[in-house]
């Protein structure tokens, strides 16, 4: 006989959400001590339902549910905190938080730290001007959380620090590997490096290289899948450029 386990007001954003069967929605969740989840939100899209505009990303939420299999059954929801704005780049770039969090977390696997850490990089998207530094902040710390913390400290075969004025190759199994040429997408000088570290993200040069660094590193990890969500962001900014130009 399967046990039907009950979780009543738990701190939980939903991170996509799809139309089921007539008036229904498959919700994909985290939330702060369960984990990422799937729930079905049974008549969330009717005319008349109190959840109808609820449901939806980057509004933090008390969600209530009953749960005896993989797939568990939404019981109430209700809004935990002032609603949040995002449109446009910011948007898209919660989007993307998202979607990393869709394809990095195993479900039922709780990462408070993780959520925790969303949390804090979805509310300062909203009314920022440039989410980039935000960004970069979550995915180092999302990585450090599951395992795939970044060396950016040591070399790896040596273990020594970082010389400032030396280049690396940073290679995704090792760290930073010594090289003597200048040039390749996973080249960078130590300084760099540092910087990065660092989070020194309102240096353009800075942010531009973690940027380069922890596309190929997700990329590694997840083993070489494209991000919907960074895939749309990057078109949207060469289109911009282009038109500037």
């Amino acid at each position: 006989m399967t046990t039907k386990r009950r979780v009543q007001q738990q701190p939980a954003y939903i991170l996509h959400h799809r139309p089921f069967r007539d008036t229904s929605q498959l919700l994909d969740v985290i939330s702060r001590d369960h984990g990422k989840l799937a729930l079905v939100a049974r008549g969330s899209r009717a005319a008349r339902s109190r959840l109808r505009g609820l449901l939806r990303p980057f509004l933090p939420l008390r969600l209530s549910w009953v749960i005896s299999s993989d797939l568990g059954t939404l019981t109430g929801a209700e809004i935990d905190d002032a609603p949040l704005t995002l449109t446009g780049d910011v948007l898209l770039s919660g989007y993307y938080l998202n979607e990393l969090l869709l394809n990095f977390l195993h479900r039922h696997d709780p990462q408070p730290h993780i959520f925790a850490a969303y949390q804090h990089a979805v509310t300062e998207l909203c009314g920022t001007a440039d989410p980039a530094p935000g960004l970069r902040g979550f995915e180092i710390e999302m990585l450090r959380l599951l395992g795939y913390a970044l060396n950016l400290e040591f070399e790896a075969s040596t273990h020594e620090s970082l010389d400032p004025d030396e280049f690396y190759e940073y290679r995704v199994e090792q760290g930073p590997v010594r090289v003597a040429r200048q040039h390749g997408s996973m080249v960078f000088a130590g300084s760099t490096l540092q910087g990065i570290h660092q989070k020194r993200f309102d240096d353009p040069a800075i942010q531009r290289a973690a940027g380069r660094l922890l596309r190929e590193v997700i990329t590694y990890h997840l083993g070489g899948k494209e991000l919907k969500s960074r895939k749309v962001l990057l078109d949207l900014r060469r289109r911009i450029h282009a038109e500037a130009c």
